[in-house]
């Protein structure tokens, strides 16, 4: 099994910035891929960005050149670098942690999420 814990969240103001972490412990080596999602009041979870093991990243359109997401693969830590933060960007923000074994299914990881409030 792999825990999450995210931190970093908070009340920002529109255009300003705000980092998350999400430290993962546990089943570590099985972890591939990890991300954060997102979801706000009345609304689906929706995927923002994504790293791979390996480094390469993805990003959802809406914050595609303002946010950054990192791994610290020596302390088991993924952020989420926020800049330039918009009121839609107001939700409850969610690590996430894609695990399989020996190319097994593919088994998520939640953390409790953590709210970020972008105040206009």
């Amino acid at each position: 099994q792999v825990q999450l814990v995210e931190s970093g969240g908070g009340l920002v103001q529109a255009g300003g910035s705000l980092r998350l972490s999400c430290a993962a412990s546990g089943d570590i080596f099985s972890i591939n891929t990890m991300g954060w999602y997102r979801q706000a009041p009345g609304k689906q979870r929706e995927s923002v960005a994504g790293i791979t093991s390996g480094g390469t990243t993805n990003y959802t359109g809406s914050v595609k050149g303002r946010f950054t997401i990192s791994r610290d693969n020596a302390r088991n830590t993924v952020y989420l670098q926020m800049n330039s933060v918009k009121p839609e960007d107001t939700a409850v923000y969610y690590c996430a942690a894609h695990t399989s074994i020996l190319g097994g299914p593919i088994r998520t990881y939640w953390g409790q999420g953590t709210q970020v409030t972008v105040s206009s």
